[in-house]
């Protein structure tokens, strides 16, 4: 159920929170109807969107059982703030009552290559495609908020923006307005954009006439179920997010799971593997949207160089992007675990050095990744330079890595 996928782990959100604008000035006569719809579509395209297309505002009682059902199955791993407000997003109209249409814009963001061809650079980390640049979110609620200003003002109504914090379902509003359809891997596929779109929703009183809804037109294809790497997917439709790579490298707060470490390799914030095996982005564009451009610097980082990182340079480094928000602390664990599975013994120099990391949780990934580089003995010098450690999820590290006893005696003073 990938309506509840988190903010950043997946690609297709809206960007930013609900805005009410009301209308001001009118140009000349309002615009209702069909001729509204044709205007504000006309102006989207204007503002760069590559979809746009509208939605009744009433409820998805359908989408809203659905959600339910993957929150009491805990799919929703630590996400809690899912539940919260849960019965509102199964309509738009418990949020706004006056709302009466949706108008969904797409914004395509297809890369030039196929992210799965990168995996095998094990010494880099591979981001997401849709953070290698300037935030979407902040791109894209400019634009959104163009689009609403002109619609409030042609049409004489009120509007509101919804960038990504309110509980408003965008991909089956997408679906319902026709921009195209919720795959088995929940992410909105479109015939002719294939499964690269960012969305927005603008919500509006103004009545405008509702295009057809997305036709299901994935038929027998479980590409998209059968590449990924954690098993995520119990069944077609449905993401069990505990499991899922962008849900561990991006929301999850604490250590990754033991099981699922290997399985990451060096994807080191999010995951594109059930978005790049779709059959349908043979008909996707490369995305044309300078602003949203992968920044050189990230892609494909060396690892030796994102190890170096402390707080200050992290935030530099990754300023305007949306792997800042995640933090350097979680980043660099997810940089370790890439490390680890790098298989280059040369990195264990410079990963060494975070073993007195102020962060437990850098400290903790930092002796699962030595654990994969080094022989027994190097590991166990390792242990007793470090033998002040008393964080029992750092102590529990080195137990796994290697057998070594939670407590041991602190090396004698020269």
């Amino acid at each position: 159920m990938r309506d509840a996928s988190p903010p950043d782990s997946r690609r297709q959100r809206s960007a930013g929170h609900g805005k009410t604008a009301r209308p001001e000035t009118l140009e000349g006569a309002a615009l209702k109807g069909a001729a509204l719809r044709e205007a504000v579509v006309a102006r989207a395209r204007a503002e760069g969107f590559d979809v746009a297309r509208v939605a009744p505002a009433a409820a998805l009682p359908e989408t809203g059982a659905r959600l339910m059902a993957w929150l009491d199955a805990g799919y929703h791993g630590d996400m809690e703030w899912m539940r919260e407000g849960a019965e509102r997003r199964a309509s738009p109209q418990a949020m706004w009552p006056e709302a009466r249409s949706a108008l969904v814009l797409g914004l395509n963001y297809g890369p030039d290559h196929n992210p799965l061809d990168h995996l095998a650079a094990r010494d880099r980390g591979l981001i997401s495609v849709y953070a290698q640049g300037r935030d979407y979110h902040e791109i894209i609620k400019g634009r959104l908020k163009q689009v609403a200003g002109f619609l409030a003002s042609r049409g004489g109504a009120d509007v509101k923006v919804f960038v990504d914090t309110a509980p408003l379902m965008e991909k089956p509003l997408a679906a319902r307005a026709g921009v195209g359809w919720q795959g088995k891997h929940s992410v909105l596929v479109s015939r002719t954009l294939g499964n690269w779109l960012f969305l927005g929703v603008i919500l509006t009183t103004a009545e405008l006439p509702p295009d057809p809804p997305g036709q299901p037109s994935c038929g027998s294809c479980r590409a998209c179920l059968d590449v990924c790497p954690t098993q995520a997917f119990p069944a077609p439709y449905q993401l069990d997010s505990r499991r899922c790579i962008s849900y561990l490298t991006i929301e999850h707060a604490g250590p990754v799971p033991h099981a699922f470490r290997k399985a990451i390799g060096n994807r080191i914030f999010g995951c594109d593997d059930c978005l790049a095996v779709c059959p349908w982005n043979k008909f996707a564009r490369v995305g044309h949207d300078a602003k949203l451009a992968a920044r050189a610097e990230n892609d494909r980082p060396a690892l030796a160089e994102l190890l170096t990182l402390d707080d200050a340079t992290f935030r530099s480094r990754f300023a305007g992007t949306p792997v800042k928000r995640t933090g350097r602390d979680r980043f660099l664990r997810n940089v370790l675990i890439a490390t680890g599975n790098s298989g280059d013994a040369r990195l264990a120099e410079p990963a060494a050095r975070l073993l007195d990391d102020p962060s437990a949780l850098v400290r903790g990934a930092t002796v699962w990744a030595l654990g994969q580089l080094l022989d027994a003995d190097s590991l166990g010098k390792l242990r007793r330079q470090n033998a002040a450690e008393r964080d029992p999820e750092v102590l529990a590290e080195w137990e796994a890595a290697a057998g070594f006893p939670a407590q041991i005696s602190e090396p004698e003073q020269a």
